[in-house]
């Protein structure tokens, strides 16, 4: 703590708060091309994943995001090889998918932990108590490599401050003790901390929203209580973007074509 009541700002050797920035690029390295599919194997499960989030868009650059989240899902991290095999997929440069992989820090360039804890420090959770869970979260997971808590500076969900994400997942508000059961339920393959989980929060107003069987969608008796709802009696369920065979309906369709080099496209041409 400085002296004037304030914690300093991390920062990496060179200054800045961005790692990487400073890393010259390799000039000695060959001209960037899309990686051969015969030379370059990809998880049939991870193709897949990758072409239904082409699919979502006119412009398959549109789904590098969701493709590289599916990577990192399936490597732990974004190596070499699963940018290789997301640019396979995809038909794009590797050095197009580093770029973006560099530019957004959730995804992981250096071999890490698969599991992630945000800890929202800004001024809202600051205030409830963010500081100290933080700090009982580094000291629960401090034995757990495969666990990585670090600070974020806004997630965004101000109403269960102090909150965190873990795997993606809105928890809040906590307390210095959810930090053990954060990384026990990890440890454990369990849900974390479904009781506490954004996802299952109704709505703030008690009287607001019905039900389709006249019942209040509203918070439960207890204030807090974010019991996951039971589909038989709400009429609701978490299948958005699913048909009734649950198919996936989110905005399908091919994805946009892939450009070819001209020399290649009138040769294509001419075959047909």
């Amino acid at each position: 703590m400085s002296a004037t009541g304030r914690r300093p700002v991390p920062r990496f050797g060179h200054g800045s708060r961005v790692p990487g920035w400073d890393q010259a690029v390799d000039l000695t390295k060959d001209p960037a091309t899309i990686p051969d599919p015969a030379t370059t194997p990809v998880p049939p499960q991870l193709r897949e994943k990758i072409a239904q989030a082409m699919a979502k868009y006119p412009d398959r650059r549109s789904a590098a995001i969701p493709a590289l989240h599916a990577a990192q899902e399936e490597h732990g991290w974004c190596s070499p090889e699963a940018i290789d095999q997301v640019a396979t997929v995809m038909q794009l440069t590797p050095a197009y998918l580093t770029s973006v992989a560099t530019f957004y820090d959730m995804f992981k360039t250096q071999p890490m932990g698969r599991h992630d804890v945000f800890v929202c420090t800004n001024i809202s959770c600051s205030l409830r108590g963010a500081d100290e869970f933080f700090d009982a979260m580094k000291a629960a997971a401090e034995e757990d490599s495969d666990v990585n808590v670090r600070s974020f500076e806004c997630l965004g969900a101000c109403d269960i401050a102090p909150m965190a994400s873990v795997d993606g997942e809105y928890v809040g508000p906590l307390e210095p003790e959810d930090a053990e059961r954060i990384v026990e339920d990890l440890r454990a393959g369990r849900t974390v901390l479904d009781h506490k989980q954004l996802r299952y929060r109704r709505c703030a107003d008690r009287g607001g929203a019905a039900a389709p069987d006249g019942g209040a969608l509203g918070v439960a008796e207890e204030a807090g209580d974010f019991s996951p709802p039971d589909p038989a009696q709400t009429g609701m369920a978490d299948t958005a973007g699913l048909g009734p065979e649950g198919d996936n309906v989110d905005r399908p369709g091919p994805t946009a074509a892939i450009e070819m080099p001209p020399e290649e496209a009138e040769k294509s041409e001419g075959e047909d």
